[in-house]
């Protein structure tokens, strides 16, 4: 937290002059449970971000899409995720009709699949490209 708080900076730029003057890294994010006491105490604490389980986003937990942000789950929160999403063999319980999506491909190595000796059979040969001269 003394790291963030050390690096608050004025923006370079115009941005200064359209409401956006100053700049702060981000800090560790805090999922919890909205019954949790935490987060009116962590309200006023630079850096450190709140959020409950039920309104987190991808934006939160990669901002700018870089990825290895600290997160820290409250032990509620975790539980409420099992309820929120449920898992591949029962539906949520807090979302009507919610399943988790199943992946499409069982094997991901496409490399591997396209270049296999049963695709390669079935595959018309390459065509020579005409040169031009």
């Amino acid at each position: 937290l003394k790291h963030v708080k050390d690096s608050k900076h004025i923006r370079p730029g115009k941005g200064k002059s359209r409401n956006r003057k100053y700049k702060i890294n981000r800090g560790p994010l805090f999922i919890g449970d909205s019954e949790d006491g935490f987060f009116r105490a962590s309200v006023n604490v630079p850096g450190l971000e709140c959020v409950s389980v039920d309104y987190m986003s991808i934006t939160q937990l990669a901002p700018g899409g870089t990825l290895g942000r600290m997160v820290v789950w409250s032990e509620s929160a975790f539980k409420k995720l099992g309820k929120l999403f449920g898992s591949y063999h029962q539906p949520a319980s807090l979302k009507k009709g919610y399943h988790l999506p199943r992946p499409v491909m069982t094997n991901a190595d496409l490399a591997r699949i396209i270049n296999s000796d049963e695709i390669q059979s079935v595959l018309n040969p390459a065509k020579e490209r005409a040169v031009i001269t």
